[in-house]
């Protein structure tokens, strides 16, 4: 059984999607253990300002990369990651599963993720061309996560 670790940064407020991670979660549990992982989101005060935003990632940044759980395969969501069919994606999840075991999948905060980062991510995925919320994001990848994992069980779910 695979661990699965989900780093987010920024809290889930909305009921509906906090109630439909935990669902997935809970689908997910026959397949993976998943813990999730919540840090706090760095406080910008000037949005306009590149040099605080990149402040504010590097701080996001530290944070993620302690959250780590050492020897995981790590996966960077991001716009310029590389965009996989559901099989493909099943496919590489498989094998991180069947090599260390363990998993962590980062979703940075609304202005992405530092570099560095990035840097150390063994995978970098874009789930789509459209930019969505990072909340949003965090019930969507539940949602991947456990269509992946029962394509590998050979489940209808995906059809």
């Amino acid at each position: 059984m695979a661990n699965i670790t989900i780093i987010t940064v920024g809290t889930l407020k909305e009921s509906y999607l906090s109630e439909a991670v935990a669902e997935y979660k809970k689908r997910l549990s026959l397949y993976a253990r998943v813990d999730e992982v919540n840090l706090k989101e760095e406080r910008i005060r000037d949005e306009d300002d590149a040099a605080e935003v990149a402040r504010a990632l590097e701080c996001e940044g530290d944070r993620i990369i302690a959250a780590i759980p050492k020897g995981a395969d790590t996966i960077a969501l991001c716009v310029e990651g590389k965009q996989y069919s559901s099989e493909e994606l099943a496919a590489a999840l498989g094998k991180m599963a069947d090599g260390s075991g363990k998993i962590a999948l980062i979703i940075g905060s609304s202005h992405g993720l530092s570099p560095r980062v990035k840097s150390l991510c063994y995978m970098r995925l874009s789930v789509s061309r459209l930019t969505f919320p990072h909340q949003l994001m965090r019930a969507m990848l539940m949602e991947i996560l456990y269509r992946s994992f029962t394509i590998l069980a050979g489940k209808k779910y995906h059809k």
